[in-house]
């Protein structure tokens, strides 16, 4: 019976070993988007209505309703009837999944920067207020693997290959 159970153990122990592949062996599906800062920062722009790609949260505020594309920006209904909401517009800035909002300011995560934008209800325009740079780390692909990149280079999104 000693035997037996011994057999059975090294077994085991030799399934879980072999089971596993070394760091080294591991391909991540994904492959980074990756855009240059300069970039990234100066592509955050009021753009006419966009159908939704791959939506994201949802965030009401007052008479306005924002559906986040993910990565990509987010989409502005007038929301002040919510059996009919009304297009209004498309927020460009890539590599966002969050937004808040108080007051005229729309407060945007864009991949590793936390960027403030005005808005003109009036003209349905934004401005960019301000940038933190780097409030965020870069974003990791859905299995945890991060991208390498130089300092200028912004992770956006990640793509299944």
């Amino acid at each position: 019976m000693k035997t037996l159970f011994r057999i059975l153990t090294i077994l085991l122990l030799l399934c879980f070993t072999r089971c596993s592949l070394p760091d080294s062996d591991y391909i991540d599906p994904y492959k980074p988007k990756i855009m240059e800062r300069s970039v990234m920062e100066s592509s955050v722009k009021m753009l006419p209505s966009q159908n939704i790609i791959r939506s994201g949260k949802i965030y009401i505020k007052d008479n306005f309703m924002f559906i986040n594309d993910v990565n990509i920006g987010f989409h502005i209904y007038n929301y002040s009837n919510p059996e009919n909401p009304i297009k209004i517009g498309f927020i460009q800035t890539y590599g966002a999944t969050d937004l808040a909002v108080r007051d005229n300011f729309i407060y945007i995560n864009q991949a590793v920067d936390l960027v403030t934008l005005q808005y003109n209800v009036n003209s349905n325009t934004i401005t960019v207020s301000h940038r933190n740079r780097n409030v965020f780390p870069q974003k990791q692909s859905p299995n945890g693997t991060i991208a390498n990149t130089t300092e200028n280079q912004i992770v956006i999104d990640w793509t299944k290959f």
